[in-house]
């Protein structure tokens, strides 16, 4: 029987509510210049921490969520409380002052000297600025600003390379409901074996995932629906259309009438009954709009198997959302409430720098100590060929992914694809790859995670046994492109 417990320790230090508080509405709710009455939402906070609620989640770009939380830890002293955030950059190079910068500007709103948690979300893992970011945040870790570290919408693979990289992570905060079952794949078998914990957020999928839906028609995507409302509609267009989500709602509907309870709640549980994850993070207006009594109902009852497997049966006939966690943020298609990114990023600047020689061959340049020894670049383009050199997972005076042959795999091929972006191409562009593997037994993970990156675009591909110059390097990789014209 699934535990009905309340309570979540992700770290020795940091014990959260299995319902997690989500804060995000702010921004909504300050949509095109709008304010709120801060004050009163720290109270409303106030009403969900004596309920047990003890435990809120924001951003740093959620509006004055940040502030609002800090007035509320001033004020509340009743019981301990847990105030989640995270740190967006923008797309490109960071400097370890920026991080400085950002963790101060969050301790300084929260009205608080160490974060609780601070979650890191990364826009283009070509650019192997975000593992600098997590580096320098492991060192604030260390000087105590930052108490404990996640992630947030990552994938397995990029959660991979960070934890065999030494970055001590306890959680990844993703989307994961009814709708969108990536997190039950790779990432709940990663999280599981390496003791993360999933925060799940987006189980009622911005609303429609309840009896206000049930037997309704469909809804346009214009600003009259919420950013929630934007982004999971195109969830559901995607899943398989707005008749299959109705049967859902349907087979929903019947579970929760068999327990007298609501389908949020249903599909809710659901997602929390899943051993890889944390708790669910249910968004909230705090004194606006609360759902105290709603969320003490989610932690009171737990689904049997014939309602578990009824509703699995009702989400095996949509379609799968494309890709791992997060990839909805970083490539087509965009399921985000505008359908692209332009809500979040201006751009995404290259990853290397490039110089153009005289015979006008262009050069992209990772900045190894590599390149410089032995005077050859990254990448180089001719025309419309891209040529890319023997790769290691190398990032600056640091080896990458630890001896785990699948996570140096992914950021081999992440520092191709970053030399391939620098010069006007993609991972698409990629007509030949050779690997050299130091140890023809690491063949399998190398060959999947090669597989799981190249899967639609199946380049030619040689893999040779070689002695390989670096005993901690396991993999070297080179690449051709070939650009259309």
């Amino acid at each position: 029987m699934p535990s009905t417990e309340k309570w979540t320790s992700l770290s020795s230090s940091l014990k959260v509510s299995k319902v997690i508080t989500g804060l995000w509405q702010v921004a909504d709710l300050e949509r095109d210049g709008k304010s709120v009455d801060q004050n009163k939402m720290a109270t409303g906070m106030s009403a969900y921490a004596d309920a047990g609620f003890t435990t809120f989640d924001m951003a740093d770009h959620y509006g004055s969520a940040e502030e609002i939380a800090g007035l509320f830890a001033n004020q509340y002293k009743a019981a301990p409380i847990q105030l989640l955030t995270k740190w967006v950059p923008k797309p490109g190079k960071v400097s370890k002052q920026d991080v400085i910068d950002a963790v101060d500007r969050s301790l300084t709103r929260m009205q608080a000297s160490s974060l609780d948690l601070l979650q890191f979300h990364a826009w283009n893992y070509a650019d192997p600025t975000w593992l600098d970011c997590l580096f320098w945040l492991e060192e604030l870790k260390a000087s105590g600003k930052i108490k404990n570290l996640g992630v947030t919408n990552f994938d397995t693979a990029h959660l991979r390379i960070a934890i065999t990289s030494g970055i001590d992570i306890i959680s990844n905060q993703v989307c994961y409901s009814l709708l969108d079952q990536r997190a039950s794949q790779s990432m709940r078998e990663f999280c599981l074996s390496h003791n993360v914990k999933i925060l799940a957020f987006g189980t009622i999928a911005g609303g429609f995932l309840s009896e206000k839906w049930l037997g309704k028609p469909e809804p346009e995507i214009t600003e009259s629906l919420s950013w929630s409302q934007m982004k999971y509609k195109r969830f559901i267009d995607f899943a398989g259309g707005w008749d299959l989500f109705q049967s859902l709602l349907s087979a929903l509907d019947s579970v929760a009438k068999k327990y007298d309870l609501t389908i949020p709640l249903i599909a809710s549980r659901f997602i929390l009954e899943d051993p890889a994850v944390g708790a669910v993070i249910i968004g909230a207006r705090p004194g606006l709009s609360d759902h105290i009594d709603e969320n003490k109902k989610l932690l009171e009852f737990s689904l049997d198997s014939a309602s578990t497997n009824k509703i699995k049966e009702a989400i095996s006939a949509f379609s799968a959302i494309p890709g791992d966690c997060g990839d909805e943020y970083r490539k087509p298609p965009y399921l985000t409430a505008s359908g692209d990114l332009s809500h979040h990023v201006d751009n995404i600047p290259p990853p290397f720098p490039t110089v153009t020689d005289s015979t006008g061959k262009i050069k992209a340049l990772s900045g190894t100590v590599w390149e410089d020894m032995a005077g050859f670049s990254r990448a180089v383009r001719k025309g419309n060929r891209i040529l890319v050199s023997g790769t290691t997972a190398t990032h600056g005076d640091k080896a990458i992914g630890g001896k785990d042959p699948a996570a140096q795999m992914h950021f081999v091929i992440d520092k191709i694809e970053g030399a391939l972006q620098s010069l006007g191409g993609t991972l698409d562009d990629v007509v030949r790859t050779r690997i050299y593997v130091s140890d023809v037994a690491n063949w399998e993970p190398i060959a999947r995670a090669h597989g799981e990156r190249f899967k639609n675009i199946q380049p030619a591909n040689t893999l040779i046994n070689a002695n390989l110059i670096g005993d901690e390097y396991l993999i070297e990789m080179e690449a051709e492109a070939e650009l259309s014209s």
